[in-house]
C-alpha cells in the first residue's frame, strides 16, 4: 500500500480555540499518520499549560515564537524561540508565559493527544465550550492523562 503525503499552508489544518488560543491539528490519523500527531498551540499571555502526565504518548514541545519556563518533573527551566522539551510517558510536565504570548509546536508519539484537544477547545468561529473542572479532568482521563 502506497501512503501519500501533504502538504498544509501555515494558516490549514484542524483549526481549535482553547483559553483564548489557537491549536493547529496539522498531522493526525484522520490525515493518514497512524504513528504521530502535530500541531501548533498558542498561548496567550499567561496561560501556560499546567502541569500533567501521559499515560501513553512520549511528546515534544518545540517553541516557536515567545518565551516562558518549561517544568518537566519538579526541574523548571528557561525556554525560549527554538527550545525543545522532550517529555517521555509518564513524566510530569506544563509551561508557563507569564510575560509573553508563547506558539508551540508539538508531537505526540503515538497519537492521541489530538482527540484530548478535539473534546476540550471549540472548533474556530463557534461559541466557547464551557466545561467544568471535573468534566476536563474526565476527558483529560480518557485520552490518558492526568493533570495536577
Amino acid at each position: 500500500m502506497t501512503r501519500r503525503g501533504y502538504v498544509l499552508a501555515p494558516g490549514e489544518g484542524e483549526h481549535l480555540i482553547r483559553n483564548a488560543g489557537s491549536i493547529f491539528i496539522k498531522v493526525d490519523p484522520r490525515r493518514g499518520s497512524h504513528g504521530m500527531a502535530l500541531g501548533t498551540q498558542q498561548l496567550p499571555i499567561g496561560a501556560g499549560i499546567r502541569v500533567h502526565q501521559h499515560n501513553e504518548a512520549d511528546e515534544v514541545l518545540f517553541v516557536l515564537e515567545g518565551a516562558g519556563v518549561g517544568i518537566l518533573d519538579e526541574e523548571r527551566v528557561a525556554i525560549e524561540k527554538g527550545s525543545a522539551m522532550f517529555v517521555p510517558k509518564g513524566a510530569w510536565h506544563g509551561v508557563e508565559n507569564p510575560e509573553v504570548e508563547m506558539t508551540l509546536l508539538w508531537v505526540a508519539a503515538p497519537p492521541g493527544l489530538e482527540d484530548f484537544f478535539r473534546e476540550v477547545g471549540t472548533p474556530a468561529g463557534e461559541p466557547p465550550r464551557s466545561i467544568t473542572p471535573e468534566q476536563f479532568d474526565d476527558i483529560a482521563r480518557k485520552h490518558g492523562m492526568r493533570f495536577r
